[in-house]
């Protein structure tokens, strides 16, 4: 692919994730009154199933560099985004790039989810969570931090991982000739 066509690629879904991941906010649909539900990795997976794995992670890294323009979580929201949905769209890409079937996007998306969720354990415990509590003055100690991961994020982390699965897997065969289409 020419490298014109993969920086257009990467540059279109960079400014719908970013879109969606507005979109998410301006909604306010929150976990644990912090976690958004919203759908601005779909860009990246496509991005990532349809280019490769790095064109995923740098669509993470734009959508997250544009997102600290208006950014209230002190940046470690963005940087938790980029770093975990970053891991997610590699190892899928990495897991896809073997294999281009249904098969193994389904173990692609597997790995992927849990790669995410065990990194989302390690990070959230050892450096967000703490980090942002120590930005923002929150006082939560090591037990609360704990429980906040398992009860909150680690749930959150697997079921987002499962339902971007799903909704690529309904999609994507739909947006691939398309994206296919400008990457020749």
């Amino acid at each position: 692919m020419k490298k014109t066509r993969m920086l257009t690629i990467t540059a279109m879904l960079s400014a719908v994730a970013f879109a969606l991941q507005v979109l998410g906010s301006i909604m306010g649909l929150k976990v644990g009154g912090f976690l958004e539900i919203e759908f601005s990795d779909l860009p990246a997976i496509i991005g990532s199933l349809a280019v490769g794995p790095v064109c995923g992670v740098f669509i993470e890294l734009i959508k997250n560099l544009l997102h600290c323009l208006i950014s209230s979580t002190g940046y470690v929201g963005e940087l938790s985004n980029f770093v975990l949905n970053g891991v997610f769209v590699f190892v899928l890409g990495l897991a896809y790039r073997v294999n281009r079937t249904k098969s193994s996007a389904v173990m692609g998306f597997v790995a992927a989810t849990a790669t995410y969720t065990l990194l989302g354990v390690y990070s959230n415990y050892y450096v967000m969570v703490p980090f942002y509590s120590e930005l923002f003055k929150l006082n939560l100690t090591k037990d609360a931090i704990f429980t906040m991961v398992l009860t909150v994020i680690t749930p959150f982390n697997i079921a987002k991982g499962t339902v971007l699965a799903l909704i690529t897997i309904l999609i994507y065969k739909k947006l691939s000739p398309v994206i296919k289409g400008i990457a020749r």
